[in-house]
């Protein structure tokens, strides 16, 4: 199931991680590990924010994906299951 994850991070938390040079180390082992296919870095109501769309296959993954950004960066985080072009497709032909 494709999900996107939306992970906003505690500031103080990405200072000091950034300060201590960890930061870009953290976010390419998480990269790595969820393999997105698109990854996007904002600000969101003045927060550090990143939105991840990557392949869930099964529930069981929120504990490994969720985890480092709960741990490491003091994150709070969203799943949600999304769908692109294709997939809404697919599900509304299924309607007739």
């Amino acid at each position: 199931m494709r999900v996107l994850l939306k992970a906003s991070m505690n500031t103080e938390k990405a200072n000091d991680l950034i300060r201590s040079g960890k930061l870009p180390q953290l976010m390419q082992e998480t990269l790595e590990a969820i393999k997105p296919e698109a990854a996007y870095f904002t600000l969101d109501h003045g927060v550090r924010t990143c939105y991840l769309v990557f392949d869930m296959k099964d529930s069981s993954q929120m504990p490994p994906i969720g985890e480092p950004f709960f741990m490491d960066m003091d994150a709070q985080l969203e799943m949600t299951p999304v769908m692109n072009a294709e997939d809404l497709q697919k599900g509304l032909s299924q309607l007739r």
